[in-house]
């Protein structure tokens, strides 16, 4: 099938554009935000876009190129493409304008400015446009164009600081996957987005955060996107980071029941599980779910904001078993602010109780813009001794289990809080393989470890809702309930 286009491209031009996705061809195909820019920018007249990804490479010399950045390992995979490219590094060493869009960078864009001209900060949909338009009309003026670019809203251009407002798309519209692909990851699957952030807000959760306030599409046009979408597929996949938060949630599910169609969900919440909802989800062919329940006791789910008890999870599970879903597996926590043994315990308490389920571990990464933002996080043996533990337990009650490597989480938190300092260590790390051991050596060569946070963060120039004041209340508020 190759890939079947569900727009039409604008005319074509001179000013040529290669977007990014820092990883395959298939996993770029399942990306709808990667790709609904993608489809903004091909609608336009005058340009020529080009995709290309770590298997995919384009072939016109770029007027412009722009990396979606959703991971903070991105930047290797970032840096090897554009000197697979001809592009050097760093902002100040090439002519071409080179961008970034994505979570890392809307939340601390600071660790790369040494190598992008400029960020998208919140969501790209309301701005991609204006960008490039600015871009075209100041092609061969580069110090022009970048101090027009820091005038929009939502763009970050280092070379003239200023603070930016975070952007955030009112989701008039629907996002969905706008091309089709027996290639992706999620094959020939039509890519809904039914919501955008999520209401709950988790203390450690960036991808609430970020993209507060919680919004949903209107029914009437995912009604249509749907019905769009299966004029050329017969798979649907609804997304967002709180679904079932709509508040036509089963008025969606029971139309796409009754036209037939397959259909699956990320992840549900806990206290979303219904037994129509599990019955028509068994019908349209998902065989398995996610519940995330992050901690193994109510008193940790409490203080992280995750409010679910034990009680709700077995009943969930419960739920499940008898409406058709065979496979389920939790997703959890290990070394969350407040954590001790009686919360590892709870999660073996929890597991005596089930048969035939899963967990997936991964350990705690404070975040920028969350509560937990300036939290300590737990040394690397401590919480490896953890993990050592639990295989030894679960092992004994035969449930499968996976975990994240502290010592790579440990990274991605040093760069998730980083400052402008971390420049060099990253080329350094790049040059030298990108494993543990070059973060390692060029970490003891640049003297960078885990960050000395004061009350002056290095993205405090972001102004994001709910605020700073709000994070530091909400966080002694949490600690102060849970005891």
């Amino acid at each position: 099938m190759g890939e079947k286009l569900l727009y039409k491209p604008g005319g074509g031009g001179d000013f040529n554009i290669w977007m990014g996705f820092p990883g395959n061809h298939s996993f770029a195909l399942s990306s709808p935000g990667y790709l609904w820019l993608c489809k903004m920018i091909d609608e336009m007249d005058g340009v020529n876009l080009e995709r290309f990804c770590t298997d995919r490479q384009p072939k016109n010399a770029p007027n412009l190129v722009g990396f979606s950045f959703t991971f903070d390992n991105d930047f290797l995979t970032i840096f090897e493409m554009l000197q697979k490219n001809k592009l050097a590094l760093k902002a100040d060493e090439r002519a071409t304008l080179v961008f970034a869009g994505g979570p890392v960078v809307t939340t601390n864009p600071m660790p790369y400015v040494d190598f992008f001209d400029f960020f998208i900060i919140g969501d790209g949909e309301d701005v991609i446009e204006k960008i490039v338009e600015i871009c075209r009309q100041g092609v061969n003026d580069k110090e022009n164009t970048l101090k027009t670019l820091s005038e929009l809203e939502g763009v970050f251009v280092p070379k003239y600081p200023k603070p930016v407002k975070k952007l955030t798309s009112r989701l008039e519209h629907c996002v969905y996957t706008p091309i089709l692909s027996d290639e992706a990851f999620f094959a020939n699957t039509f890519i809904v987005e039914l919501s955008r952030g999520c209401a709950n807000r988790c203390a450690f959760c960036i991808a609430s955060y970020i993209n507060l306030p919680l919004r949903c599409a209107p029914f009437d046009e995912l009604m249509k996107t749907v019905e769009f979408g299966l004029k050329h597929t017969d798979k649907i996949a609804l997304l967002g980071a709180q679904v079932s938060a709509h508040p036509r949630f089963m008025d969606i599910l029971r139309y796409i029941d009754k036209r037939g169609a397959k259909m699956s969900i990320s992840s549900l919440r806990v206290d979303a599980i219904e037994p129509e909802v599990v019955q028509i989800l068994a019908r349209a062919g998902q065989k398995s779910v996610t519940l995330a329940i992050e901690a193994g006791t109510d008193r940790l789910r409490k203080r992280i904001n995750k409010n679910l008890t034990d009680e709700q999870i077995l009943q969930a599970v419960q739920i499940c078993r008898d409406n058709g879903l065979s496979g389920i597996k939790f997703y959890a926590m290990l070394g969350l602010p407040g954590e001790t043994q009686e919360d590892i315990e709870g999660f073996l308490t929890l597991a005596k109780k089930m048969r035939n389920v899963s967990f997936g571990f991964s350990t705690f990464v404070p975040k920028p813009h969350t509560p937990f933002q300036s939290c300590n996080r737990a040394e690397v043996k401590e919480l490896e001794d953890k993990i050592n533990y639990l295989k030894k337990e679960f092992h004994k009650l035969g449930i499968k289990t996976s975990f994240s490597s502290p010592k790579w989480d440990y990274w991605q938190s040093v760069l998730s809080r980083g400052d402008s300092d971390l420049g060099e260590f990253l080329v350094e790390v790049y040059k030298n393989g990108g494993k543990l051991g070059a973060f390692n050596a060029a970490a003891k060569k640049y003297n960078i470890g885990s960050p000395n946070l004061t009350d002056n963060l290095p993205w405090d120039f972001i102004q994001m809702p709910p605020g700073k004041e709000f994070l530091k209340s909400e966080f002694k508020r949490l600690l102060q309930e849970a005891d």
